[in-house]
């Protein structure tokens, strides 16, 4: 899996993420989710493009390639390692993920 791989290369092998199916339109708005599959750090979405609104749908990533079913794992690592100066190694300093 891209995140699981993301995470470790970024030093946060420890950390665990969560799988969550969303199953309704409404639970789609209410929640902000843009498609699957979707990351959120913290609540946040670090791919979400201006404009995009919620939907119960498939989502394209854009990649140097063209597009993508999953999350590029080079902006991935980028969105892990905020900020890009701390100690990735340290929860604490990816303040997106709590």
């Amino acid at each position: 899996m891209v995140l699981r791989q993301a995470l470790d290369d970024v030093g946060l092998s420890a950390v665990q993420f969560t799988t969550r199916v969303i199953e309704t339109q409404d639970e789609a708005e209410r929640i902000g989710f843009t498609g699957s599959p979707s990351v959120s750090i913290d609540g946040r979405d670090p791919f979400v493009e201006p404009g995009q609104l919620p939907a119960l749908a498939c989502r394209l990533y854009r990649d140097n390639d063209g597009g993508s079913g999953v999350p590029p794992l080079g902006p991935l690592r980028e969105a892990l390692s905020w900020p890009p100066t701390g100690d990735p190694g340290n929860a604490e300093a990816v303040p997106f993920l709590r």
